[in-house]
């Protein structure tokens, strides 16, 4: 089996992704010592405002029945394999990099499903008048399928390398 430099990329940029987002939450967790639904102002409109979500992003479809748990990470685990398998067959970097945003971000966050029974979310920007609260891993995937709907609308049909 072997992966193409695309197929690589994306994988090496959801791996950055997580590492990035559990270092983060453990950086949260460990050292800034923030009790659940306490608020630290840190800069401008940005707090960290420490939140355990039982939902999916941004916490949409909140549910403290303990199967969603296993049931969101099942998910999380099939949607992250569909997407290494796209990476893999992409024809396009910018196509493989995208889906390595959404795959990071989707397993940083099943990471904290799996090991927490919920998904840390910290970053605070409600003074800008946006409601949720949302970590690394959540920018990781709404940039990801933001780029990759930008790049289905505006992209040409072509392969990348190739003349149209």
């Amino acid at each position: 089996m072997t992966f193409s430099r695309r197929a690589w990329g994306a994988y090496v940029l959801a791996v950055l992704v997580v590492v990035l987002d559990q270092a983060s939450k453990h950086w949260l967790l460990t050292g800034f010592h923030l009790a659940p639904g306490a608020s630290a102002p840190v800069w401008g409109p940005l707090s960290f405002t420490l939140v355990a979500n039982n939902g999916i992003s941004f916490g949409f479809f909140q549910s403290q029945a303990p199967w969603t748990r296993w049931a969101l990470a099942a998910f999380s685990l099939g949607v992250t394999a569909g997407l290494a398998v796209w990476a893999k067959r992409s024809e396009r970097l910018s196509t493989a990099l995208t889906l390595g945003l959404i795959m990071g971000g989707a397993v940083g966050n099943l990471i904290d499903r799996v090991a927490r029974g919920a998904v840390v979310d910290f970053v605070d920007v409600q003074a800008l008048h946006f409601p949720w609260i949302f970590n690394l891993a959540d920018s990781a995937i709404s940039v990801g399928v933001a780029l990759l709907l930008i790049e289905s609308l505006f992209a040409p049909n072509t392969p990348q390398g190739q003349k149209a």
